[in-house]
């Protein structure tokens, strides 16, 4: 196995998820937001690459940006 497959199995087993992510919360289809990346990545010179790295740290720890939710009370239940 070389170089280039070995770094295409890491990424692969290790995608971060994150056009998926943003589909659900955009309520688009996935190939969309793959596509946007991709091709403003191309015209933007890179710089969507950024946002997306950003994305996919902040999903991967999102467990520290979840801020406590106000407790429900019995009538708002």
């Amino acid at each position: 196995m070389n170089i280039f497959q070995k770094i295409t199995l890491f990424f692969e087993l290790r995608s971060f998820g994150v056009s998926t992510w943003f589909a659900r919360k955009m309520n688009i289809d996935v190939s969309r937001v793959r596509l946007f990346f991709i091709y403003f990545s191309f015209i933007g010179l890179g710089s969507p690459v950024i946002l997306y790295l950003m994305m996919a740290w902040i999903l991967e720890h999102k467990h520290i940006f979840k801020f406590q939710r106000k407790k429900k009370t019995i009538w708002e239940l």
